[in-house]
């Protein structure tokens, strides 16, 4: 009996010691969030996502993004590579192209091509025919590690989002653990094939969306809960603040309906543990050690929210359980109606937009 005891704390005191001392790739940031707000009030959790219409996927996951045409077909990027598209009725699904990347956020131009941003190969457009044409790789000399979301502004110019140059997508848990600011704002410019960088220092840079007028842009910055503004126009121009701040989950795509209203894709609530943990950059290295299984994971929940033009909350859009879609990452209005893609599922799914 003794001796047994004798191997637990040898086994124990090795698991610890690689725990402690195991090098991980990360150097985390110590910073304290804010108090998480409680799911009441505006946040009050209610069962309107419960209607979604699920569209599932005859193969395939993770229509991070969805985008609708001008004929009202809509496409999505999967996790294989594949750009799909279907119909109105979503009857079929065809694939119109693929990347041999992953890819994330969708958006059309002016002339019907469809801009991806990919995880892997960057920013590419695509015409209405397939043909493909690599726009960007990299800004000021470093290559995008993981292209996240893209949207065209009214003038033609595209704002896109490098979430980080430092972690792929493949590595992104790790870029969230250590909480630095390795996100980018980009811009491209078709007139001149220029790509400039907006700001270089944003936490987990996501989701994009540029106001109807083209006076800003709005970036999610993931890791801390919150949306920046970036000024592109009038006397704030070339300057940044904040949109929204504490939001109560992660904050994964935003788009604006073109009247007012940014939808953001709450991709899931916060997390006590990571919030418990955000001041302990040790601990958190320790978190990166630990086996998948172990580690906090995404809840499923379905959360969406409505922002005006100031950043308020007008619209709450929940189902707790999540029964007909969850890791909701995007949400693009056409329409009387809403779509929404997602991280994990084989499937993206609609509804009608609240009144």
């Amino acid at each position: 009996m003794k001796t047994g005891r004798w191997v637990v704390l040898g086994v124990g005191v090795i698991v610890l010691g690689y725990l402690a001392f195991w090098p991980v790739p990360v150097d985390p940031e110590a910073w304290d969030p804010p108090e998480a707000p409680p799911l009441e009030g505006v946040y009050a959790p209610n069962a309107y996502l419960a209607g979604i219409e699920r569209i599932d996927l005859p193969s395939g996951y993770g229509p991070e993004d969805v985008a609708v045409d001008s004929l009202g077909r809509i496409y999505a990027g999967l996790a294989d590579g594949r750009l799909v598209r279907m119909p109105r009725d979503a009857s079929t699904v065809e694939t119109f192209a693929e990347t041999g990347g992953r890819p994330l956020g969708l958006d059309f131009d002016a002339g019907g091509n469809l801009l991806v941003a990919d995880a892997k190969r960057g920013l590419i457009a695509y015409a209405p025919d397939g043909a493909r044409i690599i726009l960007s790789t990299e800004a000021g000399g470093v290559p995008f590690g993981f292209t996240d979301d893209v949207d065209v502004a009214p003038d033609g110019k595209v704002y896109f989002s490098d979430a980080s140059y430092k972690f792929s997508m493949e590595d992104y848990v790790l870029d969230l653990v250590e909480n630095r600011p390795n996100g980018r704002l980009l811009e491209y410019d078709p007139a001149t094939g220029a790509t400039r960088i907006l700001l270089d220092d944003l936490y987990f840079a996501n989701g994009i969306a540029v106001s109807p007028d083209g006076a800003f842009v709005l970036v999610n910055e993931t890791a801390r809960y919150r949306v920046r503004r970036y000024w592109l126009a009038g006397p704030k121009a070339g300057t940044s603040d904040f949109f929204a701040e504490n939001l109560p989950g992660f904050p994964d795509g935003i788009s604006s309906d073109g009247a007012g209203t940014f939808w953001v894709a709450l991709v899931s609530p916060r997390n006590p543990v990571v919030d418990a943990l955000g001041p302990w950059p040790s601990l958190r290295k320790v978190l990166v050690r630990l086996p998948e299984f172990l580690q906090p994971a995404p809840k499923r929940f379905a959360f969406v929210l409505g922002l005006d033009a100031e950043g308020r909350v007008v619209h709450n859009l929940q189902d707790p359980a999540a029964e007909r879609l969850a890791t909701i990452s995007s949400v693009e209005r056409y329409g009387e109606m809403l779509y929404f893609g997602s991280l994990e599922e084989p499937a993206l799914g609609r509804i009608e937009a609240p009144k």
